[in-house]
Parts: C-alpha cells; sequence; structure tokens
C-alpha cells in the first residue's frame, strides 16, 4: 500500500530510520559471495584483514578453514588467533569457534569463515550464523565467507543444475542483512585449473568433485547466481537508503516495470507487453490495480476480469499489488516511487464522441505528473472482442435512465418547495432547496444524475423565481452573478455529495471485512480443542462465502476431511487430487486457480510459522473467479485458521511433554528405588537362611529363633513393598474401586494396630477414639490399608520409645481421623508434595529407606471415598500429624448424620497457640 507520492510530502520511511538506528548499535557483517568453492573467499578475508590491521584496527582470527593451503595458513597466522574450544561428539573430539571468548576479548573486527557451517550438537546455537548474529550483537565487525550454493531459496535450484543436495544452509536473511558483500569470482576455466593443481581439494577429491561439480556448465550457472545476489542485494541498499533520505528517486539504476491494470477488456493486454518487456530487459515487475470506492459498484464480469489479470500476471511471474485510494494516479505514482520503479506501462485512452472534448483519463493524468518516469502506451486491439462472460459496457457508457428521472421528480419536488418559500421568504432563500435536493440525489444516485439535477436545478430556478418569471431571460445583472455561482455550488456540491457516499459505501465494507476478521478471531480463540476450533472455522467461511467450506488434515500420510459445513465426509477425485497438490505445494489449487481448475472447490494452505497444518477448502455457489478483495479476505482466515489449528496441537503437544516427562520422572524414581527396596530385604533374608543352613549345629533355639523372625520380617516388608506397588498400579489404572458398607471405626483401627504390632514393637501406641463416633460407610479393607501404611510411616519416621497416637472424632458429618508421632516432622514447603508418588523428603545421610509409595497410595484410597488427606505439623509443632476427613454418610437406622466433637489434639493445640 503506497504511503508516499509525487505531490506528497517527502519524509524520510519510519521503518528504515528505525533500522538505521538499529544498525549504529550492532556490529557491522562483511560477506565474500563466491560462486563456488576454491574461488579464493577466504584469502580475499585474509587480505581485507591485513589491510584492516595495517590501519592500526584490533583484528583476531576466530575461525578460519585453510584447507591445507600453505598460502592461506600463511596469512592467519600472522593475525592474532583465538584458541577454538573442544566439544566431545560421539566418541570424537572437535573444535569448533568460542563464541563466549570472541564477545570477552571485544576486537573491532573478528574474522569468521564458512558462515553456513552446522555447530556440532551442545553448543550454544546449531548454526554459525546465529553465532555470528550474537557476536554482532555485542557491537563487533564481523568478516565471514559463504558460497552461493548455500542460500535456503537456491538449494533446489543448485540441485537440479549441480544435481547436488546441498545440506547446509542458512536463511536468505542472513545475506539481506549484511552491510557489504564483495562477491570473489573467477573464470570457470582458471577455477578447475586450480582445482587439477590441487590448490582446492586434494587430488582424489579434486577428481571427484571436478567430474560432479566443477564442470563449465555449472560454474557459469553458479557465477550468474551470484552476481544476480549481489546485484540484488545492492538495489536493496539503495532503496533502503532512498527511504531513510528522503529521496524522491526513482533512481535508474536497475529498471523495475510497473503496469497498471483496470477493469477493461485489454489489461491482459497490458500485463502480457509488460512480461515480454521485463524479459527483453531483464527487470523485475509489478501489476498494480488501484480500488477505490467505484470498485464496490463495478458489474460482478468486471470484478472477475480483474481477478484474471491479477492471476495472469502471477502465472507470467510478476508481482501483484492492490492498493486503495480515490486519486489512482497519485497512488500509482506513490506506488512506484517508493518501490524504485523506473517504466510505467499503460493502455492508450480509447475516448469517443464529445468524451474527447471534456474527459481526462488515467494515462492522460500519468504522462502528464510522471515526470520522472519513462511511461510506455500500449494500444488496444479495437477489433478484439472480449470473451462472452466479460462482455460488458464500461461505466461510464452506462446511461442510467432510472437516475435521471428520479433526478428530474428530485427537481421537480424542490420546485414545488421553492413555490412555498416564496411566499414568505426572499428569493436568495430558495437556492438552498435546490441545493439539498442535488446533494440527496447526489448522495443516493450517483453523480451522473446528481449533475444532472445540478444544471435541472438552475433551469428550473431561472424559469421560475427569477425576473421575468417563466422565462430563461434575466433582467437584473446581480440576478445572473447569483445564477452562474449556484450553477458551480450545485456541481460541486454534487460531486462531493457524490464522493462522501461512495466513501461511506466503501468504508461500510471495509468495516464489515474489519467485523468478519474479528468475529472469526473471537470464535477461534474461544475453541479448547480442535475439533471447536474446526467447527468455528467451517461454519464461518461458509457463512463469509455463501457457500460450502471444509477442512483436511494430514493423516497417515494422507489428507482426511476433519471438518465440513454443511456435513462433508467426501470429495471427488479431482477434488483430493487438488487439495493433495496444495498441501504439498502450499499454494492454491482448484476452482478458479491456475492449477486443476476443472475442479469443484478452491482449496488453499493453511499454513503456519512452523509450515503447513491442513488444507481448506471453499466452494461458492455461482461463482468462478474471486474478486481480489475476497481472495485476500479468505487467505487472511486461512492464515488465523492455521494458527488457531497449530495453537491447538501445540497444547497437546505440551500436554503430551508434560505427561511424557512426569512419566519419565515416575519411571526414574521407580527404577532407582526398586532395587533398593527389593534387595535390601532380600539380603536379609538371604543372610538370614544363609546362617541357618551353615550354622544350624551351633545355634541355640533363641538364635535360631531370632534368624527365622527376621526372615519373617524382611519377607512382609517385601511383601508390603509389592503390594504397594499393586496398589498405585490399581489406582493408575482406576480399577480399584471401594466396596463401601457399614463399618465400626474403632474395629478398624484395632485391626490395623494388631497388623503393625512387630513394626510398633520399639514404640508406645495410643488410641483415642471418642465413643460417639458414629458408624463410616468406607471400604473396610483399603481404610485399613490407609492406616497400616501410616502407622508404618510414623514408625519409620519417630524415635524409638516416643508415642504414636490415633485420634479420631466426629465432626459435621464427617469423621477426622489423625496419626501423629514425634518425629523430625516435614517442612511446610514439602507437606502438599509427600503425597506424589517417590517423593521423599531429604534428610541427607540421616535419610530412611522407603520407595516413597506409602502417602500417595494412601490419597488415592481416601480421594476413592470422597475423603481428604494432609499433613500438619503434631502437637505444639513437635512431628508431623497426618490427618484424614472422611464423610460417615447417612446413619443406616435412622438417616440421620451425627454431628460431634470439633478439633482433634492437633488443632486444640494450635488453637490454644493462637489464644
Amino acid at each position: 500500500m503506497a504511503t508516499i507520492g509525487t505531490e506528497r510530502d517527502q519524509r524520510p520511511s519510519p521503518d528504515a530510520l528505525l533500522a538505521e538506528a538499529k544498525r549504529e548499535t550492532r556490529g557491522k557483517l562483511k560477506i565474500f559471495l563466491g560462486a563456488a568453492p576454491g574461488v579464493g573467499k577466504t584469502y580475499a578475508m585474509l587480505e581485507a584483514a591485513h589491510e584492516r590491521k595495517r590501519e592500526d584496527t584490533d583484528v583476531v582470527v576466530a575461525v578460519v578453514e585453510t584447507h591445507g593451503r600453505r598460502e592461506t595458513e600463511r596469512m592467519a597466522q600472522e593475525l592474532e588467533i583465538l584458541p577454538r574450544k573442544t566439544v566431545e561428539y560421539r566418541g570424537r573430539t572437535f573444535e569448533e569457534m568460542d563464541l563466549d571468548a570472541v564477545i570477552r576479548r571485544a576486537p573491532t573486527v573478528v574474522l569468521v569463515d564458512e558462515l553456513a557451517h552446522t555447530n556440532i550438537p551442545g553448543g550454544r546455537h546449531l548454526k554459525r550464523y546465529q553465532d555470528v548474529e550474537d557476536i554482532l550483537a555485542a557491537g563487533i565487525d564481523v568478516y565471514s565467507t559463504l558460497n552461493i550454493q548455500h542460500l535456503e531459496s537456491l538449494n533446489d535450484v543448485i540441485e537440479r543444475i549441480a544435481g547436488i543436495k546441498v545440506r547446509e544452509t542458512l536463511p536468505d536473511s542472513v545475506l539481506a542483512t549484511a552491510d557489504e558483500i564483495e562477491v570473489i569470482d573467477l573464470p570457470p576455466d582458471e577455477l578447475i585449473k586450480r582445482l587439477a593443481e590441487g590448490k582446492v581439494y586434494v587430488p582424489e577429491q579434486a577428481r571427484r568433485a571436478a567430474h560432479n561439480f566443477f564442470s563449465p556448465g555449472n560454474l557459469t550457472a553458479l557465477r550468474e547466481m551470484a552476481l544476480r545476489q549481489a546485484a540484488e542485494r545492492v538495489d536493496a541498499q539503495m532503496v533502503h537508503y532512498m527511504r531513510a533520505h528522503a529521496i524522491a528517486g526513482p533512481w535508474p539504476a536497475r529498471e523495475r516495470i510497473l503496469v497498471c491494470i483496470g477493469a477493461d477488456s485489454a489489461s491482459s493486454r497490458l500485463v502480457r507487453t509488460a512480461k515480454r518487456v521485463a524479459e527483453r530487459r531483464q527487470a523485475p515487475w509489478v501489476a498494480v490495480y488501484v480500488e477505490t470506492y467505484h470498485h464496490l459498484s463495478l458489474p460482478e464480469a468486471e470484478k472477475d476480469r480483474i481477478a484474471q489479470t491479477m492471476r495472469l500476471a502471477e502465472q507470467l511471474g510478476g508481482e501483484t499489488a492492490t492498493l486503495q485510494g480515490e486519486d489512482v494516479v497519485a497512488e500509482v505514482l506513490a506506488y512506484a516511487t517508493e518501490h524504485n520503479c523506473t517504466m510505467l506501462v499503460v493502455g492508450r485512452p480509447r475516448r469517443k464522441g464529445w468524451r474527447r472534448l471534456y474527459k481526462t483519463t488515467v494515462t492522460d493524468e500519468i504522462i502528464a505528473r510522471s515526470r520522472a518516469f519513462d511511461v510506455m502506451l500500449v494500444s488496444s486491439d479495437d477489433t478484439e472482442k472480449p470473451p462472452p462472460a466479460l462482455k460488458t459496457q464500461e461505466p461510464d457508457d452506462v446511461f442510467d435512465w432510472k437516475g435521471h428521472i428520479l433526478a428530474a421528480l428530485g427537481v421537480a419536488a424542490a420546485t414545488g418547495l421553492g413555490f412555498l418559500i416564496d411566499l414568505w421568504l426572499p428569493l436568495p432563500n430558495i437556492s438552498v432547496a435546490f441545493l439539498v435536493a442535488v446533494m440527496l440525489i447526489a448522495m443516493t444516485l450517483g453523480r451522473g444524475p446528481a449533475i444532472f439535477a445540478s444544471i435541472a436545478s438552475f433551469l428550473s430556478f431561472s424559469f421560475f423565481f427569477t425576473e421575468p418569471r417563466f422565462t430563461f431571460a434575466m433582467s437584473e445583472s446581480q440576478n445572473i452573478l447569483t445564477m452562474v455561482f449556484f450553477l458551480i455550488s450545485a456541481i460541486i456540491v454534487s460531486n462531493l455529495a457524490s464522493r462522501v457516499s461512495g466513501q461511506v459505501a466503501a468504508t461500510k465494507v471495509s468495516a464489515k471485512r474489519t467485523a468478519n476478521l474479528y468475529e472469526f478471531s473471537r470464535k477461534v480463540a474461544a475453541g479448547a480443542t480442535e475439533d471447536d476450533v474446526l467447527w468455528a472455522v467451517v461454519h464461518h467461511v461458509a457463512a463469509t462465502v455463501h457457500g460450502k467450506s471444509l477442512v483436511l488434515l494430514p493423516h497417515d500420510g494422507h489428507l482426511r476431511i476433519a471438518a465440513g459445513y454443511p456435513p462433508e465426509d467426501k470429495i471427488s477425485d479431482k477434488d483430493n487430487a487438488a487439495a493433495e497438490w496444495t498441501w504439498a505445494n502450499g499454494h492454491p489449487a482448484g476452482r478458479g486457480s491456475t492449477t486443476l481448475p476443472a475442479s469443484d472447490w478452491l482449496f488453499l494452505p493453511l499454513k503456519t510459522a512452523r509450515g503447513p497444518v491442513g488444507v481448506l477448502g471453499v466452494q461458492m455457489a455461482g461463482q468462478e473467479f474471486l474478486a481480489p478483495e475476497d481472495s485476500r479476505m479468505l487467505e487472511t482466515l486461512a492464515d488465523q485458521a492455521g494458527v488457531a489449528i497449530e495453537r491447538t496441537a501445540l497444547v497437546a503437544d505440551v500436554e503430551a511433554a508434560r505427561v511424557a516427562t512426569a512419566t519419565e520422572r515416575l519411571r526414574t524414581a521407580l527404577l532407582s528405588s526398586i532395587p533398593h527396596d527389593l534387595r535390601t530385604p532380600l539380603v536379609s533374608i538371604l543372610g538370614a537362611a544363609t546362617s541357618l543352613y551353615d550354622y544350624d549345629q551351633d545355634l541355640d533355639s533363641d538364635s535360631r529363633k531370632e534368624l527365622a523372625l527376621t526372615i519373617q520380617d524382611e519377607a512382609e516388608r517385601l511383601n508390603r513393598f509389592v503390594q504397594n506397588l499393586l496398589d498405585m498400579t490399581k489406582l493408575g489404572s482406576g480399577a480399584l474401586k471401594p466396596n463401601a458398607d457399614w463399618c465400626d471405626l474403632r474395629d478398624i483401627v484395632n485391626a490395623a494396630v494388631k497388623r503393625s504390632t512387630r513394626l510398633l514393637r520399639n514404640h508406645q501406641m495410643k488410641i483415642d477414639i471418642d465413643p460417639s463416633v458414629p458408624l463410616i460407610c468406607v471400604d473396610s479393607v483399603l481404610l485399613e490399608q490407609v492406616l497400616f501404611n501410616l502407622i508404618d510411616n510414623a514408625c519409620k519416621f519417630a524415635p524409638a520409645g516416643s508415642a504414636i497416637t490415633v485420634w479420631a472424632r466426629g465432626r459435621g458429618g464427617h469423621a477426622v481421623i489423625e496419626i501423629c508421632d514425634k518425629g523430625v516432622g516435614i517442612p511446610e514447603t514439602d507437606r502438599e508434595h509427600v503425597f506424589d508418588m517417590f517423593y521423599r523428603v531429604q534428610a541427607g545421610d540421616s535419610q530412611v529407606a522407603g520407595t516413597g509409595l506409602g502417602l500417595a497410595i494412601c490419597r488415592g484410597l481416601i480421594e476413592a471415598h470422597s475423603g481428604t488427606i494432609k499433613a500438619e505439623p503434631g502437637l505444639y509443632g513437635c512431628g508431623t500429624c497426618i490427618v484424614l476427613d472422611l464423610p460417615v454418610g447417612p446413619s443406616p437406622e435412622l438417616g440421620l448424620t451425627p454431628e460431634l466433637g470439633v478439633a482433634g489434639p492437633a488443632g486444640v493445640a494450635r488453637a490454644a497457640g493462637a489464644e
């Protein structure tokens, strides 16, 4: 979109000024660009470095690949060389540039050879050019080398020319950001001679290279590409300089051709002519169409013609641009100036009859106002007839009979109103009625009927209201002057009102498009899942094009319909071929395009920064081609849809990564825990059993009993460990379901304590259960397992001889159970995490053996009963209390829920402390 014009204020481009400001703080990048290996890029870089050194510039070598060339080695050794860092990879040692050392050394200029080099994995960046970006950001100038075949955009071209797939590439944007490019060139014959002399590769490698790559044809093509890339970069720098310094231009350093197209049938001829001229002059070209408010009133056939012409320009290899504005000539000249175009191609004006006397065409105005450009006039073939579907009259050639009749009726109404005004007000007030009528006619019927109404109002005013009346003669000279000014004012008002009306209509259309995009963005942003987003996309696109839409996503190497509106589950083979082509090539295909136009659907790629994610298909009812504005709208919707689909995929990827990380963490914890927790009891069992076997005759009955108890204790410990693993597996799969029944809490506690007798032999056990605690509806076996795990956990961490307390009370329809010990306690930051699988509080060398599964199983079993479990400080801040809160369920006899008790001992202690 053009922003400046030949008649506008010439100011520097803000973007160019910002880029200049950024360059001030960055280092300068100079690239020695070669067409092929061996042309002398590294040698030229070293020569330039020595020249800077002679100017007392601080120059160092970060990395220079000499490839065994003695002259290159000698020149490099005469400069300061920074040590490289060594990197171990797959059992081998490599040397890479030490980026941190370069930034710490902070020289004025640093030499970094082979800009497209791929770093050994393990460094800060994947590519060397990314290291160079960091060096430039530190304010250090960089000299580097690059071969033309390493440019990403030329990768497929190089493969077709040389038959070799280049693996190491870099984005074209790196070359575009270079401050200076020096092309290092050698004739093909001289380079092949250097290759044969062993100055490029060792002999065996040189023979293979001469056969596969260093042929005269290949080298000539590579030279041309290198020179062209350098010329384009220099040209871009010139345009940037012009914009930054507000130079109007154009500077004809390199030809650029701009062709102006319109709605007439000669536009395709203009495009083909511009293509031929551009080919002869080896110049880029662009087709430009200016969209004014009149575009909205064009017949659909003419809009289709414009769309076809733009597609023709793209098909012939040109660029296209659609501008918005009312002054067509100003917009065209502004665009041409901004893009440094040198030649304008326009059609010869075709004016017929009396229109030649007053009508000025766009071509006439371009010739008059484009003093800085060459203008080529292309004749139109009057004998050439447009296709039947496009054979329509130009808007200016259509006489609007209906509009003019309505305008006449409007003037008649204003005349009648004038007779009423004439009864009470002076003559000048009557003209206001006619001006209002002209303005209304201009706003509703357009400029032609408005000008007709202006002239008719002038005649009516003169005939009916000036003296002498009912004649066009005027007796007073002042009336003549009044009528002349009235006519001028009426024509000006009609033109302004018509233009304002058209601009309002264009603004409404623009606002409608903006609202459409906003509504679409809101809908896709609200979609939480991929299905929600896909449904929002197909529904909104179908409503926008007044037809059908569908989205195809890749599945098992082929596209599958993921959503459609109206619902669609199958497309024909030719439609599927068009969709697959769009997916593979990233360009539209199908109906209305230049690729597979026989398809019933138009397919657009859903592209994102990471690549295509799918294909959007649309089917417009009764419409062969999309207008440029509709095409832009669909492309914008497709881009937003692609981003929205990618967002849902990223969310799924993040969730999958989170699950994978958690799974890996659990697997690692399990693998690190199982060997220890299995080996310890097995070693004890094996030792006791061996002693019984080897020393059976020497052991008394007490010793044998003690060894047998050891085997029993360790076997029970091993059994508990295996049982915990089984319970955790059942909880994770959802297979463990409580078999609830009404139970007495006292019985469950007593059973757990009895089961823990051997664990409690070094501790005191205290049970405090309020007699009024009601029956609870739980699975007694699972709750007993919970209490046993908690008692086992308390025995591990409480000192020998200390008391372990089980306390229970009823509270508002819940049973509250606390298992308290007097151990070291759990830090506040760990109290929530101790219920995670394999989580263990760090305790240094005093760490107690365990898997970290016991409390995790307790939480799973308690939550299966709709209860809660938490860890709190013990009595008076000593030890730990594990608090269970279980719903008791309704009373089996009375259907009532007792409300007894208020707090356990830990709660009483905390309340007392708070007081």
